[in-house]
């Protein structure tokens, strides 16, 4: 078992109230997502495990069970070419869970057009198979969003 925690700080919307059909209709994988807090933040690793996809907008961490987390922050947002996003770890590192990866703030990302609604995303993982799903509430980062089996 698996256990996903927040990236960030925030709101748990649930993916059907992100702003994007891929995400809301879960094409990518079921989770959930966060409304986060408009300041400057950094996104941390959801799980342990090594960073396999890393863009300044979005990260993918796969677990020692091979269960890979992605964790996009806000929607639309790789039209912003990295501005506003500071990278902190490499493609390839192994990362603890609440690590810092990526350096952004929201509000920015607002101020540009976008939305800063963050899914995180379970990868082609099937939607009975977590458990425990945050679709509301206040969360921080390192609060448990939902198990894996």
């Amino acid at each position: 078992m698996t256990t996903v925690t927040s990236p960030l700080a925030g709101r748990a919307i649930g993916l059907a109230a992100v702003p994007d059909p891929v995400f809301s209709g879960a094409m990518v994988g079921p989770g959930t997502a966060i409304d986060p807090v408009r300041e400057a933040s950094e996104a941390v690793a959801p799980v342990d495990g090594v960073v396999v996809s890393l863009h300044p907008h979005a990260f993918v961490v796969v677990d020692s069970g091979g269960h890979g987390v992605l964790t996009h922050l806000g929607v639309d947002t790789v039209q912003l070419n990295g501005e506003g996003f500071e990278l902190l770890v490499n493609k390839g590192d192994t990362v603890t869970r609440g690590q810092a990866v990526v350096r952004w703030n929201p509000s920015a990302v607002e101020t540009a057009g976008k939305s800063p609604i963050c899914p995180i995303v379970a990868i082609e993982a099937t939607a009975d198979s977590l458990t425990g799903l945050r679709v509301d509430g206040d969360v921080k980062a390192g609060d448990e969003l939902f198990g894996w089996q």
